[in-house]
């Protein structure tokens, strides 16, 4: 096995070891540090184990994940937001090759409504969702504008790009508001079929002199 597969299992093992509650869901597994968030309206609070129930709860609507990519179950299992905390973003987190955060609400910071995630990559850095009661009200803008000066400014990485399906008009009109570019396009397998895909991109210098002249700010 390699060094990575050897790590990943590593990681099960010690998830797989924990009480459960009554869900099933692991309580706690302990992760390097990822600093919170928070911008007007929302907190963004590092993904825990604990946050699967939730997150099981909000996610598995079809007008959130049809133009996600294809590796999303569909239907939902019962279980995925369970795997999908166990076998891949905690992993991901734990090799420095992640950071998500659940995102709530400012005013009611227990509930969760939704995750961005950064990922190191050479084509898609960033990935979000949202739930549906809490859609279209700029949340996701606020979001991702924390999370780009994230990946900037604490990363230190110097250029961020993000992959969506073309139709989603609701994801491109996040990048053209923040001062990304459309610099490529191609086609991809989406939950909801194989369609054709953006990439789009913003280096450090522009996301720097965007915000410098920004409204839009969290």
């Amino acid at each position: 096995m390699c060094k990575a597969g050897l790590e990943t299992a590593r990681i099960l093992n010690n998830i797989a070891r924990l009480p459960p509650t009554e869900s099933g869901f692991p309580t706690e597994v302990s992760f390097p540090m990822i600093q919170e968030g928070r911008t007007k309206r929302l907190i963004l609070r590092p993904l825990e184990m604990a946050d699967a129930p939730q997150i099981q709860r909000e996610f598995p609507h079809w007008e959130i994940v049809r133009y996600l990519l294809n590796r999303v179950p569909w239907p939902y299992p019962p279980d995925g937001a369970l795997q999908y905390c166990r076998e891949i973003d905690l992993p991901q987190i734990e090799r420095g090759e992640a950071w998500n955060w659940t995102l709530r609400l400012a005013a009611e910071p227990e509930g969760v409504i939704g995750l961005i995630s950064l990922v190191k990559g050479e084509e898609d850095n960033r990935g979000f969702w949202l739930g549906l009661p809490w859609q279209g009200q700029g949340l996701m803008n606020e979001a991702c504008a924390w999370a780009n000066d994230y990946w900037f400014e604490t990363l230190r990485f110097p250029v961020l790009r993000v992959a969506k399906a073309a139709a989603n008009a609701a994801s491109r009109r996040i990048s053209e508001k923040q001062g990304m570019r459309l610099v490529g396009a191609a086609e991809k397998d989406y939950v909801s079929g194989r369609l054709p895909s953006e990439i789009w991109e913003i280096t450090a210098e522009e996301w720097r002199a965007w915000k410098a002249t920004s409204s839009e700010l969290p």
